[in-house]
């Protein structure tokens, strides 16, 4: 457990005054729960074959005898709090919550046994729209603290019936191998045996590549949720990668999960993660009702914006790499085109030719987050070229006419 000092507390309020201000523009509101609460709240809602509450949790007896545990984890007292003040079975809501958090594991970078949350919790709408939202409300708050090097993995757990289908078979596959995998998949594979698809032994993950898979369990309405999920942020522009493998550590997930990923804070990557709960309600009042939800570390996002504040300040958000007859005039008449509809932006264009490669390092030293290509082949189309240049996804060919609102996307 550590303290914040003096000289970090500017960068904590940053980052908790950003949060603040996103999760207020998309109409959530605080909500503040107990650091205390009933151990069974933990061990029933996120599960007790689970890391968090076999192996990681403060529970312990008070002096009257009462089973309570430092708080894990933010979304059980969300929804403990909501459903004992009346909040959920109407209107939907939207909570988002800060505070500490409690469990006793290794410390290491990004890791500590008091360590921090920012949270939302979203609560009354069952369709994909809400879950679309969600990732990009996470990709705009990246936007606000600058964050430029952040990746989205996405997973579907589908229903509780179609979940105890699969670990039926995987079970089966794994129980057939059992002298194959690592002592930790052992443990697990009695009590929690998805847990072992996000195993981070290389013998284990080579093992599962011929294993069941989860989708091949999905009935036609997991298929369509998350077809319409993933049209989505297609058609947002938002770039993901489909991770069969992520799982999340806690029982109460169904259907979407996705994480934010780094890769500058070693092996503590995840800075963000959630996904849907929509038993979890049922669970705790007897009465269904939808919810989905992410948290995100402070500690591993602070250590991120004091690196991103130790790199040499980007100069653009845009370069145009220009090549081929006539590209020169047409990049100009581009760029005039862009600062007049979105003046914030700060875009370069290349000036005095030079190869492909040469118009990329200046790309690159410049510190745009992308490189719009114009040759001769996307003239002929009437098409753009955006290619990623800090590893935030696919590069993307579209119709120029479209630019504009790709840009507002990204940048507004």
């Amino acid at each position: 457990m550590h303290d914040v000092l003096p000289n970090d507390i500017n960068v904590w309020q940053k980052l908790e005054s950003v949060a603040s201000s996103v999760f207020s523009g998309y109409g959530y509101t605080e909500i503040r729960t107990p650091v205390l609460e009933k151990t069974a709240l933990f061990v029933n809602s996120i599960g007790e074959s689970t890391d968090i509450v076999e192996k990681e949790m403060y529970a312990f007896a008070d002096r009257g005898g009462e089973h309570i545990a430092l708080r894990p984890e933010g979304t059980a007292g969300v929804v403990r709090a909501a459903i004992e003040n009346g909040l959920l079975y109407g209107q939907p809501q939207r909570l988002w919550y800060r505070g500490a958090m409690f469990r006793r594991e290794r410390p290491q970078r990004g890791r500590t046994r008091q360590f921090h949350q920012i949270g939302i919790e979203a609560f009354g709408m069952a369709g994909p729209d809400i879950d679309a939202e969600i990732i990009l409300m996470g990709q705009r708050l990246w936007q606000a603290l600058g964050l430029k090097d952040l990746r989205l993995e996405i997973n579907s757990l589908g229903s509780s019936e179609e979940r105890a289908n699969y670990r039926e078979k995987l079970v089966g596959y794994l129980q057939s191998r059992f002298d194959q995998l690592d002592e930790d998949s052992k443990r697990r594979l009695e009590r929690n045996p998805l847990r072992i698809l996000d195993s981070k032994n290389p013998k284990t993950q080579e093992l599962l590549k011929d294993a069941p898979k989860l989708k091949d369990c999905f009935g036609s309405e997991s298929l369509q949720y998350m077809g319409t999920l993933l049209e989505a942020l297609d058609s947002l522009g938002v770039s993901y990668t489909l991770n069969p493998y992520l799982v999340r550590g806690l029982d109460y997930y169904s259907q979407t999960v996705f994480e934010w990923i780094t890769d500058e804070l070693g092996a503590q990557g995840t800075v963000c993660a959630g996904g849907r709960y929509d038993g979890l309600v049922e669970q705790r009042s007897g009465k269904p009702w939808p919810g989905i939800g992410f948290a995100m570390g402070e500690e591993r996002l602070v250590e991120l914006l004091k690196l991103e504040a130790q790199k040499p300040a980007s100069s653009a958000d845009i370069y145009i790499v220009l090549q081929g007859q006539g590209s020169e005039l047409a990049g100009l008449q581009l760029a005039e085109q862009v600062r007049s509809q979105i003046p914030e932006l700060r875009l370069q264009s290349n000036m005095g030719a030079g190869s492909f490669k040469a118009q990329f390092k200046r790309a690159d030293r410049s510190g745009a987050d992308y490189a719009l290509v114009m040759a001769e082949t996307e003239m002929q189309a009437s098409t753009i070229t955006i290619k990623p240049l800090r590893g935030q996804g696919e590069q993307l060919n579209i119709p120029i006419v479209e630019l504009i609102d790709w840009l507002h996307l990204h940048y507004s």
